[in-house]
């Protein structure tokens, strides 16, 4: 299986309309990919707080549209990273979109933990209550987005659910680089799955990006890293790798403790 991890650039100065046209482009050139992954809320850039309510979109609005016809044109499985959501009610999501090769809005995800603590993402955005998964013809995606890396429980629960390639979708801070690539191989070891994480380069409202997209296997070893700046990862990974893992070294099959969450 191959997959492409466009780690893009979320920058002042470009517009959104502009990015999105430019990121569509790039899904294009990836005709030859099994797998596509964006970043978190590139559109706007994660931590570009005051934006969100002005740039959120209702789920099938442009970024739907714009990308749904990416993944046509290329062929491809899409992960569209995420937008900033906002439903007929008025709550804003950090929302992830899954697209088929035919186009089609396979999985939506909203994010279950939301950054910030007492302000940001934590205050301006309703928290997601689903686990979700999608099926692939080569592999099963548990789908997370940035923040919930920090949160092994919601992983056990995409491993019940049948996952088995965790994809992370990510706007992570330079300065907290290290727990990125740390946790992404916690991630893959605990769960015996593959881990693809996708980040943004450029800088948010401020914030250095960390980069350094990374796929990890269900052994934690890394088959890829980006570096700091925009550019597309390719890696070519064995999905039946996850079922051998498992099955020579049977940890998952000790648990004792599990996770008791809605799932879909």
């Amino acid at each position: 299986m191959r997959a492409s991890l466009i780690q893009i650039a979320v920058s002042e100065g470009e517009s959104v309309e502009s990015r999105r046209r430019r990121v569509a482009s790039l899904v294009r050139d990836q005709s030859g990919a099994d797998l596509v992954v964006l970043p978190e809320l590139w559109t706007t850039g994660a931590f570009a707080y005051e934006e969100f309510g002005s740039e959120a979109e209702p789920l099938e609005g442009p970024t739907y549209e714009a990308m749904a016809k990416a993944a046509s044109d290329a062929g491809v499985w899409l992960h569209a990273g995420s937008i900033p959501e906002h439903t007929p009610e008025g709550t804003l999501y950090n929302t992830s979109l899954v697209f088929s090769p035919s186009g089609d809005l396979i999985a939506a995800y909203r994010k279950i933990h939301r950054f910030g603590f007492d302000k940001g993402e934590a205050v301006l955005m309703g928290a997601g209550r689903d686990l979700v998964t999608v099926r692939l013809p080569e592999t099963a995606l548990g789908l997370a987005t940035c923040y919930d890396l920090r949160f092994p429980e919601l992983f056990r629960g995409l491993v019940d659910a049948g996952a088995e390639t965790l994809v992370i979708p990510a706007g992570w801070p330079e300065r907290r680089r290290a727990h990125w690539t740390l946790l992404a191989q916690a991630r893959a070891v605990e769960n015996q799955a593959y881990v693809l994480a996708c980040g943004t380069a450029g800088t948010h409202a401020g914030v250095p990006q960390a980069g350094h997209s990374i796929v990890v296997d269900p052994w934690g070893e890394v088959l890829a890293e980006a570096g700091a700046g925009e550019e597309v990862l390719t890696v070519e990974f064995d999905p039946g790798k996850v079922a051998v893992t498992r099955d020579q070294f049977p940890a998952l099959k000790d648990r004792v403790l599990g996770l008791d969450a809605p799932r879909r």
